[in-house]
């Protein structure tokens, strides 16, 4: 039966029986996830549970092996990663250290149609919201580890994208650092109604930053609750 049939078309993001294997295994099982507009999830799971793949099949870098993505309501299973309007932040920044701050951010551009003035306005606004005013011009080769996930963020949102998908970007931080930056990112996307999906290792870090939990374990995907 088409997995559709058995479940009901939501708005936002909505997963519908996703299977994955690795190397022959089976890593995910029959996954259902509904991701509601304006809302944050997070999933939650030990190394190796899937919850990686699990995003990068969501970003649409990698392929599940059944299933299927809908936005909206919308089959987006088989449309390129570039035309699904989804930011992807790593755990490594993957920056162009040879490029300031400002260039990095503007990568993230070059395929809007927006005038050079325009970019520059666009960037100024986007370093302020992340906590990093004037650093245009900064190498990011001199960035903290702190400041570089600061700059992959607001590169990620500089094409405003329709879902956020955050995998373990604080990871490499201290926990201090750490605690900071998600109840930051957690008040921008608030106020910018983004959705977002985060993966995490880490059971504070996921209670912290959203308000739907989903546990990774066995396969197989369920909501947390206390």
């Amino acid at each position: 039966m088409n997995p559709l049939q058995q479940h009901s078309v939501q708005p936002g993001l909505q997963l519908s029986g996703i299977c994955i294997d690795y190397e022959g295994e089976r890593l995910i099982e029959d996954a259902d996830l509904h991701v509601a507009p304006s809302t944050i999830a997070a999933l939650l799971g030990p190394s190796g549970s899937g919850k990686s793949s699990l995003l990068r099949c969501i970003s649409g870098v990698q392929r599940q092996n059944s299933g299927r993505i809908l936005w909206n309501g919308s089959d987006i299973t088989a449309t390129p990663a570039h035309k699904r309007r989804f930011g992807l932040v790593f755990q490594d920044p993957l920056l162009f250290d040879h490029l300031d701050v400002g260039a990095n951010i503007a990568f993230g551009l070059r395929f809007t149609e927006l005038s050079r003035t325009e970019s520059r306005a666009k960037i100024t606004t986007l370093l302020d919201m992340v906590g990093l005013p004037g650093f245009e011009r900064r190498s990011a080769a001199t960035l903290s580890g702190g400041e570089a996930q600061r700059v992959a963020l607001a590169r990620a949102l500089a094409t405003e994208p329709r879902l956020l998908c955050l995998d373990e970007p604080f990871a490499a931080l201290d926990r201090d650092l750490r605690e900071h930056l998600v109840l930051q990112v957690r008040q921008l996307l608030r106020e910018l109604h983004i959705p977002a999906i985060h993966v995490t290792h880490d059971h504070d870090e996921a209670q912290a930053i959203a308000d739907h939990v989903f546990v990774v374990r066995d396969h197989k995907i369920a909501e947390y609750s206390n």
